[in-house]
């Protein structure tokens, strides 16, 4: 079996069935409605964790989780569109190095990061349409928990709110004159500042600055 000659075969009908696929047109007016899967990646770490009012050779990283997203874009005209994105995701702390490094994971922490980006649409009347945005992000973190051995000597754990700019690059593909399929990447700044009380007062300034990585389908109203 030629591997090679299949894929190409493959991709070949793949690049035939999107352009023979009907395009749809998008219009002033236009709701185009989302739904995707994303990866929320967090790409920074702390820049400093203090104990008690003194800086530490500690750090703390956050994980990864993978959630549903519902966004909405109105067209204000045929190219330019304003997109507000909707999901929350959830996360665990976790110590990294340095004196706290033994504690392992110590809080998980909810997110709900409302984006709205202003989108440039490439080509509006085509069966492929990339497009750009640039916008802003403000994050809520909520329902923050204590885990692990930090329990044992912390009692209160609380996250500040982020204000930070965002941006985003993704594709639309029609598979019909109604439905299309959507990728979708998005960068957003997003930073915090987490206070931990109890036996000790700790502080830790992070930077987040998650990579979105979404997959999805979508449909214009």
């Amino acid at each position: 079996m030629d591997i090679k000659k299949n894929i190409t075969l493959a991709l070949t009908a793949i690049s035939l069935a999107i352009a023979a696929a009907p395009s749809m047109s998008y219009e002033e007016g236009d709701l185009i409605i989302r739904g995707r899967i994303i990866t929320v990646d967090p790409q920074g770490d702390s820049e400093k964790v203090w104990v008690n009012g003194a800086a530490t050779d500690s750090g703390v990283a956050v994980n990864s989780d993978t959630v549903p997203e519902v966004d909405f874009t109105y067209m204000i005209d045929k190219n330019w569109g304003a997109e507000l994105i909707l999901a929350y995701s959830k996360h665990t702390v976790s110590t990294t190095a340095g004196a706290l490094s033994g504690l392992g994971d110590v809080a998980d922490v909810k997110v709900l990061p409302p984006t709205l980006t202003l989108q440039y649409h490439f080509s509006p009347d085509s069966n492929i349409r990339p497009y750009l945005g640039a916008g802003i992000n403000y994050t809520l973190f909520f329902d923050e928990k204590l885990t692990g051995g930090i329990k044992d000597i912390s009692t209160k754990i609380s996250l500040d709110d982020s204000w930070g700019l965002a941006a985003q690059a993704g594709l639309d593909v029609d598979i019909n004159d109604t439905w299309f399929v959507n990728l979708d990447v998005k960068y957003i700044d997003m930073k915090t500042e987490a206070n931990i009380s109890g036996d000790n007062s700790i502080k830790v300034d992070t930077d987040i600055d998650p990579l979105v990585w979404g997959i999805g389908v979508g449909r214009v109203f």
